[in-house]
């Protein structure tokens, strides 16, 4: 879906973003974004381990 997306798509959507929450609270949003995001990755990672000796030791 996100394949066909070039410069001219992504600077539109850039103007968008900018006009609907404004040049200030564009960083705030950044950084909720990316917490969320390294909480997500986080999650994933400390899930993985727990996943993978269930399925060891229901194999067994």
């Amino acid at each position: 879906m996100l394949r066909n997306l070039g410069a001219p798509e992504l600077l539109i959507i850039l103007v968008v973003v900018l006009l609907l929450f404004g040049a200030a609270k564009l960083p705030a949003l950044a950084r909720s974004i990316g917490a969320s995001s390294r909480e997500l990755k986080k999650g994933f990672e400390d899930g993985l381990p727990d996943d993978e000796e269930a399925s060891e030791d229901t194999s067994s």
